[in-house]
């Protein structure tokens, strides 16, 4: 009889994203890089197909056991071929503009769970004799964290060629039978359903030890004088709708060292300046729809990372979240700032991530068929748990390079839904934040005017921290710099 390992079979955080997705609500992420020059589609294919073996579950799909019974299970694909997942586009422009366009496209279809859940597409034809790849990875297979982990694997730290190395040949194991489905299925439930139980027990114990530090305590008093804007139902705003056609996608950047100049100045953290500038972008989106802002607050779902320094990244999901509500009718700079360090620090000190995820972690011990049976319901709730995601992802900070191209650029992509119609992620990467807004293209058609006063409210912040002018951003049309050894080829996206 076979036995799936631990490892194989999808944790109660990953199988939700699989659970709470629908047609309206795809749950995957992503992102947009752009690079330095061309590639040969062919030479990229290869390239890819040679990394795969460092990352086998890239070679798997999932499989669901019979009734629901258990978890999901990542079982090699016995039809895997490459060329499911990796397509070519050729710009007919080249601007800006069409790629986003373009992106927008690709990252409003569902994946096929039939097969492995990740693709990437090479772009061609971006002015300037540039070229793109847009990622789709599954949420059930990575967090935003361990994204950029995987990204890594097909990017290196030097401009050298990096020939394909032969790829070994893929021999799949069998796909399980119904029967060996099912025993694993009950055997790993009530395995997993104790592990949990004992992991929630433990983790309630640490909590409660925590919260009588002085720090904690202090936290908790600040939470207690909140406590009427955080008990309140979410107020919504013009985005706050279903989400039902086409998404579409919004970018702009700003430099890191700006970033933490204006922090140095004012205190807080890198994220209480990111959130500072997204509230103010809200608040003048918000009146631009003709809504008032006086005595309303903008609530935003923050992930907050699980994995300790130096913790293998590895894939899944390990992430908490902290629910920041902020007022909207701060019209100072610094004093919005102020106000989002107070309510930040407040949840940190309180605990309140570990708090949330004791919480996810016991609902995770209800039995697997329930969890699947009530997954789809949170798509319907009267009101949506938040205004917004607003999620802060670090990345390196040197240059990478795929196949010799620098990566000049890269946006992310964060999915909506549940009437929460736009979100917006943010990548760090080689000193810049990378910022990237989803919306629904029904639901907030000018989604652009947001990445617009996103740039204007950090040009107010950092004007009054006294900062120089900004620095000028690379045009898109800018001649690439090619590497020697393929100069022939021209011709062919949480807290700190």
């Amino acid at each position: 009889m076979r036995y799936v390992h631990a490892s194989d079979r999808l944790t109660a955080e990953d199988a939700g994203f699989l659970y709470l997705e629908s047609k309206e609500m795809p749950l995957h992420i992503g992102s947009v890089s752009i690079l330095d020059g061309d590639l040969d589609f062919a030479d990229y294919v290869e390239f890819i197909e040679s990394k795969l073996p460092l990352i086998p579950r890239y070679r798997q799909r999932i499989v669901f056991p019979p009734y629901h019974l258990g978890h999901p299970t990542w079982e090699d694909d016995p039809e895997f071929d490459i060329r499911n997942h990796m397509r070519e586009v050729h710009l007919k422009r080249g601007t800006l503009a069409e790629l986003q366009e373009l992106s927008g496209r690709i990252f409003t279809a569902l994946m096929d769970r039939n097969k492995p859940l990740w693709d990437l597409t090479l772009v061609h034809g971006l002015k300037g004799g540039r070229s793109a790849f847009i990622s789709r990875i599954h949420h059930c297979l990575v967090d935003g964290v361990s994204g950029v982990g995987i990204i890594n694997v097909m990017l290196a730290t030097d401009a050298g060629k990096h020939v394909a190395p032969l790829a070994p040949r893929f021999h799949p194991r069998p796909l399980p039978g119904p029967g060996a489905a099912l025993t694993d299925a009950l055997l790993s439930s009530y395995s997993e359903m104790l592990d949990r139980i004992l992991a929630a027990q433990t983790a309630a114990l640490n909590l409660v030890q925590s919260l009588t530090t002085d720090n904690a305590v202090q936290g908790l008093r600040r939470l207690a004088q909140l406590g009427p804007e955080l008990m309140t139902p979410v107020d919504l705003l013009p985005f706050n709708k279903p989400c039902a056609g086409p998404r579409h996608v919004a970018w702009t950047e700003i430099p890191i060292p700006e970033v933490k100049a204006v922090r140095e100045e004012y205190g807080g953290t890198l994220n209480d300046v990111v959130l500072t500038i997204v509230t103010a972008a809200v608040q003048r989106y918000t009146e631009l729809h003709g809504q008032k802002v006086d005595n309303r607050t903008l609530r935003i779902m923050v992930p907050v990372n699980l994995r300790r320094d130096g913790q293998d990244l590895g894939l899944g999901n390990r992430v908490s979240m902290l629910p920041v509500t902020i007022p909207l009718d701060i019209r100072d700079p610094v004093k919005l700032l102020d106000a989002v360090r107070t309510r930040t620090e407040a949840f940190k000190s309180a605990r309140v991530g570990d708090l949330v995820h004791l919480a996810a972690t016991w609902i995770g011990t209800t039995p697997a068929p329930l969890q699947a049976l009530l997954g789809p319901l949170a798509n319907v709730l009267p009101v949506p748990p938040f205004n917004m995601v607003c999620t802060n992802v670090p990345g390196p900070q040197q240059a990478l390079y795929l196949m010799g191209r620098e990566m000049v650029a890269f946006y992310p992509y964060v999915p909506i839904g549940n009437e929460m119609a736009v979100n917006c992620a943010i990548q760090s990467y080689n000193q810049k934040l990378y910022f990237g807004f989803t919306g629904d293209v029904g639901a907030a058609p000018d989604l652009d005017r947001l990445r617009q006063f996103l740039d204007a409210a950090f040009t107010e912040l950092r004007a009054a921290a006294r900062l120089g002018p900004p620095v000028t951003r690379r045009k898109l049309r800018r001649k690439p710099t090619l590497v020697p050894a393929q100069t022939k080829a021209r011709a062919g996206v949480v807290n700190r």
